[in-house]
């Protein structure tokens, strides 16, 4: 994998290797990670393989790990899949509003 980034960063485009590479450390990463819906497993590889091949020229061939860091990329990929599929971080919980209320001097009270 290392190789092949290097050299799809001397050419300014991803050899067809590399790409195979990166999509196949996404779809071997996401086994790791369980979801209920096989949709949503889907969305989140697709996330992840959509950053992998938009971002692959930001690595550093000085850093040598060419693996831990495309699967990282790959991690935050699916998170950010899932953050876009449910957006709601806080689902069925219930905020707590001060009630305004005149009569109220103590301003105690709080509407659930």
């Amino acid at each position: 994998l290392y190789e092949e980034i290097k050299k799809s960063k001397e050419q300014d485009k991803l050899t067809p290797k590399a790409e195979k590479m990166l999509i196949l450390l996404a779809e071997r990463a996401i086994r790791k990670m369980s979801y209920v819906y096989a949709e949503d497993r889907e969305d989140c590889l697709q996330f992840a393989i959509l950053d992998l091949l938009k971002y692959w020229r930001n690595f550093n061939p000085d850093y040598p790990n060419a693996f831990a860091y495309f699967t990282e990329i790959a991690k935050r990929g699916y998170a950010k899949g899932w953050n876009n599929i449910h957006p709601k971080k806080y689902k069925d919980t219930l905020s707590i509003d001060r009630i305004s209320n005149d009569d109220n001097q103590n301003g105690g009270l709080f509407n659930i």
